[in-house]
């Protein structure tokens, strides 16, 4: 046995946890299985570091899988081990933290290894929406482990990592060096199953910030700290960047704490963590484009609704729900985005996403901070789908389409001259903020360096909400 390699498991726990407080559990287990000379082999622990300890305070429970006892493969002893940390997480309602390198299945345990992974798979679905569930992903994750990766809420992919189902090299038509489809880049920015990816000093950090955000289960009613930032302070300049809504976000939160999901995936939506007056919120925001620390900017959308967004922003306030994370949304978009692969799965992502905003209990609060047009933006967490608060800002644009195009339609046949008047007229009676809140469809027009106060004073009185629903096991979407 490698010592060096035992020791890079342990150290990656006492790394993420704080100092002295890992308690391990079941280290005196060892391998059961003694064919094809198993019962020759030393397998301390079998191949696998469990146990719990805390982050900022916070109980967790965590497992570090060891590559220098049978690859870390999973076998019979290996899973029982996993399933007992899972147990008491629940029991005690403290998220779970998975550390995972493995060679994958133990082929010497066969059908006994089979029916391990599948002990696990089922006991994360059981802790699914109990307790946060995140791994961490360091060189190989195939096959079986992949899934069980993906079922975690949030995962992390050390830079030269390895995470798939099938390897590259058995794709039909492909080849490592054509596509690694394997590779942490591939897995954040084509499959979307990676939130964060970097080295494991700076994933350990973004887990340990993650932890110390997130309730440490489905009962704790969120998750609070104290917080020293005015509650009414102003942001003179947020309006100028509200196409780059992470900044907006992390002007918004308190401190410039915003903490992004799944970042490299599907740009065009904003999804992550902030905070308001020291409660965590989730946030979910359209943006069409990204500045950089120079004000350089990449244009990442027109402005529309892409099927991979949709599917972000689902998957997330499903999280958050579950959780009792309150939800704000940031709305700025014209439509859907019409590409031939975007329509393959777009009706389906868009219903996904209907349907996890209005099932969603927790309070909800909405501004538009530009435009607003048709079905795209009545599935961005619209009034008449279940929004608590909807805010908007002076210079919004909220209706079926653009002015202009309604204009044109409305008036096929008349001159350029008429239309212009038409598109005038348009624009005040249906698409400004002002039409809709007469309405009734925003509940006010706001400054855009107010909003923080206003989102403030928002959660602050949706604290206590409560909603009857009609009784179900579960919906179908």
């Amino acid at each position: 046995m490698d010592n060096s390699e035992k020791t890079k498991a342990i150290r990656r726990i006492e790394s993420l946890l704080d100092a002295g407080s890992f308690i391990e559990i079941g280290k005196e287990i060892t391998a059961r299985a003694t064919d094809f000379n198993l019962k020759e082999v030393e397998t301390p622990g079998d191949g696998v570091i469990t146990g719990y300890g805390v982050i900022d305070q916070n109980l967790v429970y965590v497992y570090s899988q060891d590559a220098a006892v049978l690859g870390g493969a999973v076998g019979e002893m290996h899973a029982k081990k996993v399933i007992a940390i899972y147990d008491m997480a629940m029991k005690m309602g403290a998220p779970v933290i998975a550390l995972l390198d493995s060679a994958g299945l133990r082929l010497q345990e066969a059908t006994d290894a089979l029916e391990a992974f599948g002990s696990i798979f089922k006991k994360q679905t059981m802790a699914c929406g109990v307790v946060p569930q995140i791994s961490a992903v360091f060189g190989s994750c195939g096959g079986g482990l992949a899934v069980s990766s993906d079922l975690a809420d949030f995962t992390f992919m050390e830079t030269q990592a390895k995470l798939f189902i099938n390897s590259p090299n058995a794709i039909a038509g492909n080849e490592k060096s054509k596509c690694d489809t394997s590779s942490a880049e591939f897995r954040a920015g084509e499959s979307g199953v990676v939130d964060y990816v970097g080295s494991e000093e700076e994933i350990t950090a973004k887990i340990r910030q993650l932890v110390s955000i997130l309730p440490g289960n489905n009962k704790d009613g969120g998750s609070y700290c104290e917080s020293e930032d005015d509650l009414n302070r102003l942001i003179p300049d947020i309006s100028r960047t509200y196409e780059d809504t992470a900044i907006v976000l992390t002007q918004l939160s308190d401190g410039g704490q915003f903490i992004e999901t799944k970042k490299d995936f599907a740009k065009d939506m904003v999804t992550g963590f902030i905070k308001l007056n020291g409660y965590t919120v989730g946030a979910v925001a359209n943006r069409s484009k990204i500045y950089n620390a120079q004000a350089e900017t990449e244009t990442i959308s027109d402005g529309s609704l892409s099927g991979q967004a949709a599917r972000k922003a689902a998957d997330f306030i499903r999280f958050c729900d579950a959780f009792s994370i309150p939800i704000l949304t940031l709305t700025n978009v014209s439509g859907f985005t019409a590409t031939r692969d975007d329509e393959i799965n777009l009706t389906r992502e868009a219903a996904r996403l209907v349907y996890a905003f209005a099932e969603a209990e927790v309070a909800k609060v909405n501004v538009i901070i530009g435009k607003a047009y048709g079905t795209s933006y009545q599935i961005m967490n619209s009034k008449s789908l279940g929004a608590d608060m909807v805010y908007a800002w002076p210079d919004a644009q909220i209706g079926m389409m653009e002015a202009e195009k309604a204009a044109k339609v409305i008036y096929a046949e008349a001159d350029m001259q008429t239309i212009k008047e038409k598109t005038a007229e348009y624009q005040k009676l249906q698409t400004s903020p002002l039409s809709a809140a007469r309405r009734g469809y925003i509940d006010a027009i706001i400054a855009p360096e107010e909003t923080r106060k206003y989102l403030i004073g928002a959660f602050e009185m949706l604290y206590t909400k409560r909603e009857d629903r009609p009784a179900k096991k579960h919906g179908t979407v």
